[in-house]
């Protein structure tokens, strides 16, 4: 006999060779482009026309690369050390990666957001989520470096983040993994009896520095709340929240939680959670959590907090709202407008569109309540429906926009994404993706103002698609043209990790404002050298400090005496300044420390604990000059 968890996967199966034929009928289906490799080449010397930053799933990183080309420039090192530069293990960024837990050297990210000014993409952050240890994360884009990470306390799985309102006046954080808040040690079963609780917590983006704070905690029925999106122009003041398990199951969750015909969309009006605030309806409520940040050419600095404003919705009217969802929804997406509201269903035979309009006209009008929960009134299915995409394919997830009235929905079970239209919800195009695509991206995508042109599948598994390389193939992205009317498959490329989700950026909002190095004489580290003249060694018990410089091709001071159980700081400054000359800096042997790469005019901290007595080179590691292989001295370790 089948199991139950079993019948689901059959039924699955039998749907995709009874339900395609039928979904594909009268829409044209997606090739590949008769000249793709020409529109994908970018010469010797010219450059791509979009950065596109893809957040790195279990790398705990994100990586940028150059569209069309498909060109990887970069892996910035986020919530997980990155033995290639140093981070996390150096003095000036390993607090990058404390938690209340403890230092915590890796991470699990999932979705990358952009900052907006007027529901514009204005290129100055990018903001990535943990899942794991729930935590928030500031990349400026002026350097391509983390600045800042925020844990995120009374939550866990922080999936549904980092997700930003219209001038990212803030950013959003929903529990994915319910728990008991505060933490307590209770029975599991406990959770299908309502025990377990999510809270959706504002992040507060300051507009000038981009500093990071908790504003506000709102306490929230243990759902798992999964991704979200804020609104736009007429919708700007809420934000909107896919959610499944409403079932509270907590065995077995591809039954348990599969078992209700819909689930949730949950429509927070973070503006009036502010004002209910600021009337002194929150209450003060527990929690430790950590915010670790790094200045500009400064050590790191974290910071231990406790305790956070925290709201329950039947304190604050008129605050949230659920919208059922079929079923089990993984996406929550907004068009450009604001207007529309579109669900991903994983296990619907429709994409749902909810209307704004319709949701603001009944939300306080009891005969369109269905129910109550937790004190947030469950609106009627039909009174929010704008529409619904019929049969469009199999396991729905997430929906981006072009800014031109069409729509996109990435399809995992049928593995393929399908165009549509707004408005009449006509399915007119199929555009096959290979294999099982998870999220999309569009230039623009999630903006007030797409820039269309190019669509990004990040798509699970590959198969047969690249050269074997053992029994883990890497995840793969796929490039579509979708800047005429039919959309065109132009290449595929492997990917860092596994992304889960992209924003795609046109170059010009970025590239001109790029930092080239870090001016010597704005250089405030504590421990910074700025001449050959002032390098030295000081002596401080069984501590020493070494004020290093790096030029091309040598190190001052060059040669270093120590003795067995002495902690040395080498404090290395690296002069140059000139773009693109940075210098590395490893010693043999050294069991904690990866090298360093020090960008021109920063100063970064290699610490190292004598060992037993020998001599010991230290080097450059990032070829610099024609007598790179010179850049090389020793430490002599004495008894």
């Amino acid at each position: 006999m089948l199991k139950k968890s079993n019948i689901i996967v059959v039924t699955l199966g039998i749907a995709l060779f009874t339900f395609l034929p039928n979904c594909k009928k009268g829409a044209a289906t997606a090739t590949l482009a008769s000249d793709a490799a020409s529109r994908v080449y970018i010469a010797p010397g010219e450059k791509d026309e979009v950065y596109a930053f893809l957040s790195g799933g279990f790398s705990g990183q994100m990586s940028v690369y150059g569209i069309p080309s498909a060109r990887l420039f970069k892996i910035i090192p986020v919530f997980s050390v990155f033995p290639e530069n140093g981070y996390g293990f150096d003095e000036e960024t390993k607090d990058m990666l404390k938690t209340t837990h403890g230092y915590v050297p890796w991470d699990d990210s999932h979705h990358v957001e952009a900052s907006m000014t007027d529901g514009k993409q204005d290129g100055r952050w990018m903001f990535l989520n943990a899942n794991n240890t729930p935590r928030l994360a500031r990349i400026d884009l002026k350097s391509f470096e983390t600045k800042e990470i925020l844990e995120i306390p009374n939550t866990a799985g922080n999936h549904a983040s980092p997700f930003a309102t219209e001038n990212t006046e803030y950013l959003m954080a929903a529990t994915r993994f319910s728990v008991p808040v505060p933490q307590s040690n209770v029975s599991i079963d406990s959770f299908s009896k309502g025990g377990f609780k999510g809270t959706v917590t504002m992040v507060k983006v300051d507009k000038n520095s981009g500093r990071l704070s908790i504003e506000l905690q709102v306490l929230v029925p243990g759902f798992n709340y999964d991704l979200s999106h804020c609104g736009k122009k007429k919708s700007h003041d809420w934000c909107f929240f896919s959610s499944y398990n409403s079932e509270q199951a907590h065995k077995m969750l591809e039954v348990g939680a599969s078992k209700k015909d819909k689930d949730f969309i949950l429509a927070f009006n973070w503006v009036r959670a502010k004002e209910c605030k600021d009337q002194g309806k929150a209450y003060n409520f527990g929690g430790e959590y950590v915010n670790n940040f790094k200045d500009e050419n400064k050590p790191a600095v974290s910071t231990k907090l406790s305790g956070v404003k925290m709201l329950n919705p039947k304190d604050c009217p008129g605050m949230m709202y659920y919208m059922p969802t079929p079923k089990s929804p993984h996406g929550t997406d907004v068009d450009s407008t604001g207007e529309y509201i579109v669900g991903g269903g994983k296990l619907a035979s429709v994409i749902p569109v909810h209307s704004f309009s319709k949701m603001m006209e009944v939300k306080d009008k009891k005969e369109h309540h269905s129910t109550e929960i937790e004190g947030i009134p469950v609106l009627k299915y039909e009174s929010t429906l704008a529409g619904e995409v019929q049969k469009p394919c199999l396991g729905p997830l997430h929906t981006e926009f072009d800014g031109q009235g069409y729509a996109y929905t990435s399809c995992f079970v049928s593995s393929e994404v399908v165009k549509w239209k707004l408005g009449t919800w006509e399915v007119v195009q199929h555009l096959p993706a290979y294999y099982s695509v998870g999220h999309l991206s569009i230039v623009g995508g999630s903006s007030t103002e797409p820039y269309g042109k190019y669509l990004i599948a990040m798509n699970k598994i590959t198969k047969d698609r690249y050269l074997p390389v053992g029994m883990e193939l890497p995840q793969s992205a796929q490039l579509y043209d979708i800047s005429s009317g039919k959309a065109e498959l132009l290449s595929d490329f492997p990917t860092v990790g596994e992304p889960h989700y992209s924003q795609m950026i046109p170059a010009k909002l970025i590239m001109d404002k790029t930092a080239k190095l870090f001016p010597l004489e704005e250089n405030k580290h504590p421990y910074a050298t700025k001449s050959e003249n002032d390098a030295k060694i000081v002596k401080l018990g069984n501590t020493t400090h070494i004020y290093m410089t790096a030029i091309r091709s040598h190190f001052k001071p060059d040669i270093i005496e120590a003795r067995t159980g002495e902690t040395l700081y080498f404090h290395v400054t690296n002069l140059e300044q000139d773009y693109d000359i940075p210098h590395g800096f490893a010693i043999g042997g050294a069991p904690n420390m990866t090298n360093l790469l020090i960008m021109p005019g920063e100063t970064r901290t290699f610490k190292w604990v004598a060992p037993k007595p020998g001599i010991y080179p230290f080097y450059c590691t990032d070829f610099c000059s024609a007598l790179h292989q010179e850049m090389q001295q020793y430490i002599r370790v004495s008894p």
